[in-house]
């Protein structure tokens, strides 16, 4: 049954407003880029999608489509704010992490507007939880939105190699070098630390890699400080994608849920 508001609200008094049978699904996916205690969250008729930063140098979004939630209303073109998601995520385990076997928790989350609270109406077994957090303004967010265009080198390769690539780095190395060619090695992970260099290689026709475009050999070094962020959305991903361009490189991950 879904959760009802106060009396005094209808749905169309919100800008947004969006049910769930179960939070835990929600929870998992914020969990996964909650390396900062806000985020910006932006509302559209296509869904959620919520936006964690670090310095302008990481960014990690996590976008929940509109045909996950059992009801989705979004009364403008676009909804946008910021929240402490700490507190959001603290909200949406309120009634514990681990449930009885058979019980969810139900979700009913609504959003009046600029300068409004966010209002969390949480239910199991018959019990309501009413959650309110302020908002603020929403701060301007890095445009990662790259022309594909541009793209000179793309690979998809299976979450599970690259995390237990990602267990054997050499933590002591400050960076991680990628290269991407059209010949041998084609992908190598390669670290660079006190008991000297490793390379971790992947061939193109690996059972790992779902798909090798590349056209010109690109070499790139990410600090692992900003990459130990990532480990916790790749638990969750299926798929690791990653994309070069012109003097630009980018790791994606991507998660698929089971409504």
């Amino acid at each position: 049954m879904p959760l009802l508001t106060p009396q005094t609200q209808e749905d169309g008094d919100y800008s947004l407003v969006a049910s769930l049978d179960n939070v835990r699904h929600l929870s998992t996916i914020l969990k996964a880029i909650h390396f900062r205690d806000h985020a910006t969250c932006f509302a559209t008729k296509n869904g959620i999608k919520v936006t964690v930063e670090n310095a302008k140098c990481v960014q990690a979004n996590a976008f929940i489509q509109a045909g996950i939630f059992q009801e989705f209303i979004v009364q403008e073109e676009s909804v946008t704010f910021r929240i402490n998601l700490t507190i959001l995520l603290d909200c949406l385990s309120i009634f514990g992490s681990s449930p009885m076997p058979g019980t969810l928790t139900a979700l009913r989350m609504c959003y009046q507007g600029y300068g409004y609270p966010l209002m969390l109406f949480l239910e199991e077994g018959g019990v309501v939880t009413v959650c309110k957090i302020n908002t603020q303004e929403p701060e301007e967010t890095l445009d990662f939105d790259f022309c594909s265009t541009n793209v000179i080198n793309k690979i998809i390769l299976q979450s599970e190699g690259l995390r237990e690539a990602f267990s054997e780095l050499d933590m002591t190395s400050e960076v991680l070098q990628i290269t991407m060619s059209p010949n041998k090695p084609y992908f190598r992970l390669s670290t660079f630390g006190n008991a000297g260099s490793s390379h971790l290689d992947y061939p193109k026709d690996s059972d790992l890699m779902e798909s090798f475009q590349c056209n010109q050999t690109q070499v790139n070094r990410y600090k692992i400080s900003l990459l130990k962020p990532s480990t916790k959305a790749l638990v969750l991903s299926c798929k690791v994608a990653q994309v070069q361009m012109d003097h630009i490189a980018e790791l994606l991950l991507k998660h698929t849920t089971n409504k």
